[in-house]
């Protein structure tokens, strides 16, 4: 059973810090949101893969994915936990570049043509990452079905993912750690 408050407390522990970022949209923030010290760490994985089961119980899909390097840990963990719970679940990296050698895939995995496919993204601020990881997948063969983040930083991405028809939802918001988002978004 998914504990929100105990993840929560994990970022306001490991993860929130206070300064001046340049966040992968190229936006400028006083504060950055590093998801690898939660994705990487034991116990703040197992709280963020039952908080994804959670939230796409009534959600149709055979596979999750998303960008590397961010979504590995989230894909590899969402796997791992669907197993011990008797849920089938298969898994898609997508990579920056192409690979160079082999088949020189944009995408790996197991999941083919048709697939349904949820893409997640550890921090979503514009969607730009989540929806790269979207268009790749799609070139591939297989239907993006549902987008998800664990922080959504409230800057625009579930407004990306609506001009798409993508329904969007994630586990915690930025508000959920006492920070307001800009009014400019």
């Amino acid at each position: 059973m998914f504990d929100r408050d105990a993840l929560i407390s994990l970022f306001h522990e490991r993860a929130l810090k206070f300064g001046e970022f340049t966040l992968a949209s190229g936006r400028t923030s006083t504060y950055y949101l590093d998801s690898k010290q939660i994705t990487l760490h034991a116990e703040g994985l197992r709280l963020v893969c039952e908080g994804l089961l959670e939230l796409l119980t009534d959600v149709e899909y055979d596979a999750v994915s998303g960008m590397s390097i961010g979504a590995d840990p989230i894909i590899g963990g969402l796997l791992t936990v669907a197993a011990e719970r008797g849920v089938a679940m298969e898994g898609l990296l997508v990579r920056k570049e192409a690979k160079g050698h082999g088949t020189g895939q944009y995408v790996e995995g197991p999941a083919g043509e048709g697939s349904r496919v949820i893409v997640i993204d550890d921090v979503v601020t514009t969607g730009g990452s989540a929806m790269q990881a979207v268009n790749r997948i799609e070139d591939y063969g297989a239907n993006v079905v549902h987008v998800v983040g664990i922080v959504d930083r409230l800057e625009g991405g579930a407004a990306t993912f609506a001009e798409r028809d993508l329904p969007f939802t994630s586990l915690l918001t930025i508000e959920d750690f006492g920070i307001t988002p800009p009014d400019d978004v």
